[in-house]
């Protein structure tokens, strides 16, 4: 695993229940400053390996980026079990429940 990828996870990781982190934050937080994309590989090939909290992750303007179908109920299931409020159009308040 390298570094970049280890602190990637690391971001992950530090998402609580309840709260909920964008992929560019995640990836600011990690010191990649244009990392979005890396956060986005990081949770696709590695979220059941380390046991990733992927649902938490979650578009910048509060949008679940999965489609129906592929996995966006579930995701949305997941963030509501935590108690998170995610709108029938699929959107979190980033006010309210950003990290």
């Amino acid at each position: 695993m390298t570094d970049t990828t280890r602190r990637i996870i690391e971001q992950i990781l530090a998402v609580p229940a309840g709260r909920v982190s964008c992929y560019r934050d995640i990836a600011l937080k990690a010191g990649l400053p244009n990392g979005a994309r890396q956060t986005v590989r990081v949770l696709h090939s590695m979220s059941e390996k380390y046991d990733l909290p992927w649902h938490r992750i979650i578009r910048s303007n509060g949008s679940i980026a999965l489609e129906e179908g592929a996995g966006r109920e579930l995701q949305v299931s997941l963030l509501r079990a935590e108690g998170v409020e995610v709108s029938l159009q699929g959107r979190v308040n980033m006010e309210r429940f950003q990290n």
